[in-house]
C-alpha cells in the first residue's frame, strides 16, 4: 500500500490505517449503543476482546501502518486489544505506528496538564508502548482555547513530553471540524484527525481546515471516510449508521456513485479511501474497523488499483450535503 508523510512530521503512514472506535463489537448495530451515554458505566460485555486484537493483526498483515486509538474508545478496552495484538504478535511492532489520544476519557473530559500525564502513562501502560511518535488532544470542544494551551494544560503537558522523549509530534483531534480548525490555524500541532469533514459526501475541510494546514504544513488524517459504512458497502437496509440518518437523496446519490465503480471495476470501499488521501495534505484515512474481515477489507481496499478514468469520471458526482441531509 503507497505511504505519505504526515505533514512536517518525519513519520510515513499507510494511506488507509486502522481506526478502533468500535474494535471488537460484533454487531454493527452495538456502535451506537456503545457510546450512547460516555457519562455512565461502559457495557464491556458487548466487546469480543479476542475479535478486536484479531481485527488490529489482520490491519497490519493487510498493510495498514498506523493503527489510531483513544482511551475514550470502549473505555480503554480498544488500547487493550491493541497491547494484546501486539503482544501476540510482537514482530509486526516494528511494522505500524501507533497513534493515541488526551484529554477525554469514559466518564468525562479533562485537559489539565496533570490528567494528561495520567491519560499518557495509562495508554503507554496499556499499549505495551515506552514513547508515541504522535499524540492527539482529543475533543477539546466548549473548553476555553487559552486553558488547553496553557503551560497547566493539554499542550503544556504534551510539550513536557517531548521535552522527556516520550512523545515526538504533538496533533489535533476533534469531532468538531471548527474546533480543529482553530487549533490547526494557531500553528502549533504537527498532525490533525479530522472527522465529519473529508468524504465523498461532505468536504467541509475545505473551508478553514485545508487551508490552515497547507499554510503550517499539518499532516492530516481523515477520520469518518466512510460515512459510518455507507461509503463501505453502499445502502444497506436495516444498518444504524451512527450519528447518521441518511436521507433518500443521499442514498440514491451513493448508489450512483456504487454503480460507476461496478462500471470500471473496482469496489466503493476503495475508491471513498483512496479519494480523501488524494488531496496532498491528506496523508491518510483512518476508517474503523470491528472485525478482521473489515480490517483487512479497508487494508486491500488502499492497495486497489484504480484505473485513472474512474477519478475523471467521479469528479463531477463529488458532492458536497448539508449536515441535515446527511
Amino acid at each position: 500500500m503507497h505511504s505519505k508523510r504526515l505533514g512536517r512530521t518525519d513519520v510515513d503512514i499507510s494511506i488507509v490505517g486502522v481506526g478502533t472506535a468500535f474494535l471488537g463489537l460484533p454487531d454493527v448495530n452495538d456502535a451506537a449503543r456503545a457510546y450512547a451515554d460516555i457519562t455512565q458505566s461502559f457495557p464491556a460485555v458487548m466487546v469480543d476482546r479476542e475479535l478486536g486484537a484479531q481485527a488490529v493483526i489482520a490491519g497490519i498483515e493487510a498493510g495498514c501502518t498506523v493503527v489510531d486509538t483513544a482511551p475514550l474508545y470502549l473505555d480503554t478496552a480498544a488500547e487493550e486489544m491493541i497491547g494484546e495484538a501486539l503482544r501476540t504478535r510482537p514482530d509486526l511492532r516494528s511494522q505500524v505506528t501507533v497513534t493515541t489520544k488526551v484529554g477525554q476519557v469514559y466518564g468525562g473530559v479533562d485537559h489539565s496538564r496533570d490528567a494528561v500525564l495520567r491519560h499518557v502513562e495509562g495508554s503507554l501502560q496499556r499499549l505495551g508502548l515506552e514513547r508515541f511518535d504522535v499524540l492527539y488532544i482529543h475533543d477539546a470542544m466548549d473548553i476555553p482555547m487559552e486553558q488547553v494551551m496553557g503551560t497547566d494544560g493539554a499542550l503544556g503537558a504534551l510539550r513536557q513530553l517531548q521535552k522527556d522523549d516520550v512523545v515526538k509530534w504533538v496533533g489535533t483531534a476533534a469531532n468538531e471540524p471548527a474546533t480543529n480548525a482553530d487549533y490547526i490555524e494557531t500553528g502549533e500541532f504537527d498532525a490533525a484527525v479530522i472527522p465529519e469533514c473529508w468524504s465523498l459526501l461532505n468536504q467541509r475541510a475545505t473551508e478553514r481546515i485545508l487551508p490552515a494546514a497547507e499554510k503550517h504544513n499539518v499532516g492530516l488524517v481523515v477520520a469518518t471516510p466512510l460515512e459510518r459504512g455507507l461509503l463501505a458497502t453502499g445502502p444497506v437496509p436495516g444498518i444504524d449508521y451512527l450519528a447518521r440518518d441518511f436521507t433518500q437523496p443521499v442514498l440514491d446519490h451513493v448508489a450512483i456513485i456504487q454503480a460507476l465503480c461496478a462500471d470500471h471495476g473496482v469496489r466503493l470501499n476503495a475508491v471513498a479511501l483512496q479519494w480523501c488521501a488524494r488531496h496532498p495534505q491528506v496523508t491518510g484515512t483512518i476508517p474503523g474497523a470491528r472485525t478482521p474481515e473489515e480490517a483487512r477489507a479497508n487494508g486491500e481496499a488502499g492497495s486497489a488499483v484504480i484505473p485513472e478514468a474512474l477519478w475523471t469520471d467521479l469528479e463531477p458526482l463529488v458532492q458536497h450535503w448539508q449536515v441535515s441531509q446527511v
